[in-house]
C-alpha cells in the first residue's frame, strides 16, 4: 500500500449490514432483496405498458398510476438507502447503476410538472441487469469482465478500422454521385456517402439505387466488401475474448473466483473470493 495512504473510515455495523444485504447477492438475504426489487421492476414496466393501451390504459388509469406511485416510493427508499449504506455516496450517484437507479425515478416526479415525461420510466429496464446477481450467476461477473477487457484491448484496432471504412465510404461515396448523377437519386456527396454506408453494412433501405452498368458494378463490389466490414471486427474481438479466457484458465482456481462482493466504500463488485482489499479504491472489504 502506498506511503501516506489512509484507510477509509469503516462503515457502522447497521450501515454494513444494510449494505450487503442491498449491495450483495451472496446471502439470503441479499438474494430475495435483488428477487423483490426485480418483481418492482417488472410490475413497473407491466404497468408502464398497460397504461399505453387504449383501453386498459383508459379503464384502470388510475389503478395503475397508483401501482406507478408505490413502486416510485419503494425506488426511492431504496436509491437513499444505497447512498446511505456506502462509505463514498458519490461514487455511487456518478456510476453506470447510481445514474440508471437515479434516472429511474426522476420521470415520475417529474412528470407532475411536465406532461408526458412518465414514459421514460421505461429507463428501469436496465435495472433487470441485475438479475445476473440475483440467480447467483456470479461466474457471468468474471465473464462481463472478461468481455469487458476484450473491448477495451480491440479497441485501438476497430478505432483503425471504423476510420479506414469511413474513408472508404466517402471516397466510393463520391464516385457514385460522379457515376449516377442526381438522376437517379444521387442528388449530393452527403448522400451518396449515406448510400455507401447502407449497402456496405448489408442493410440496404432501397430508397436509392443505381440505375448505370458502372454504378451497378460498384454496388455489387460494396456490397462483397460489406461481409468484411461484419467479420473483421467480429474477428479482432474474439481473438482478444480467446487471449483473455486462456489466461484466465491459467490464473484462476476456486478461491480465486469472482464473487458478488461489493465493497463498502465504492461499492463496485467483481472481487475474487480471498479477496482482502478494494482493487479499485484499497478498501478493506
Amino acid at each position: 500500500m502506498k506511503e501516506g495512504y489512509k484507510q477509509p473510515h469503516r462503515l457502522s455495523n447497521w450501515r454494513l449490514s444494510l449494505h450487503r444485504i442491498i449491495f450483495e447477492a451472496d446471502t439470503p438475504k441479499g438474494k430475495a432483496f435483488d428477487v423483490g426489487l426485480i418483481i418492482a421492476i417488472c410490475l413497473s414496466l407491466l404497468g408502464m405498458m398497460l397504461e399505453s393501451t387504449e383501453g386498459i390504459g383508459t379503464k384502470y388509469a388510475f389503478e395503475l398510476r397508483i401501482l406507478d406511485w408505490i413502486i416510485t416510493f419503494f425506488f426511492t427508499i431504496e436509491y437513499a438507502l444505497r447512498i446511505i449504506t456506502t462509505g463514498r455516496p458519490l461514487k455511487y450517484i456518478v456510476s453506470f447503476y447510481g445514474l440508471v437507479d437515479l434516472l429511474s425515478i426522476l420521470p415520475t416526479y417529474i412528470g407532475l410538472f411536465v406532461s408526458g415525461l412518465e414514459t421514460l420510466s421505461v429507463i428501469r429496464s436496465i435495472r433487470l441487469l441485475r438479475v445476473f446477481r440475483v440467480l447467483k450467476l456470479v461466474q457471468f461477473v468474471g465473464e462481463a469482465e472478461s468481455l469487458l477487457y476484450a473491448l477495451k484491448a480491440s479497441a485501438r484496432k476497430i478505432t483503425v478500422f471504423l476510420i479506414f471504412i469511413l474513408t472508404v465510404s466517402m471516397i466510393l461515396g463520391a464516385i457514385m454521385y460522379i457515376v449516377e448523377g442526381e438522376k437517379t437519386g444521387f442528388t449530393s456527396i452527403p448522400k451518396s456517402i449515406y448510400w455507401c454506408i447502407v449497402t456496405l453494412t448489408t442493410v440496404g433501405y432501397g430508397d436509392i439505387t443505381p440505375q448505370t452498368d458502372l454504378g451497378q458494378a460498384i454496388a455489387a463490389f460494396i456490397m462483397i466488401l460489406g461481409y468484411g466490414v461484419i467479420a473483421v471486427p467480429t474477428g479482432i474481438v474474439t481473438a482478444e475474448i480467446a487471449l483473455g479466457e486462456s489466461q484466465n484458465n491459467k490464473s484462476t482456481s476456486k478461491n480465486n473466483r469472482f464473487t458478488t462482493r461489493s465493497c463498502s466504500q465504492c461499492s463496485t463488485e467483481g472481487h475474487v473470493r480471498n479477496a482482502i482489499f478494494c482493487k479499485f479504491c484499497g478498501a478493506k472489504l
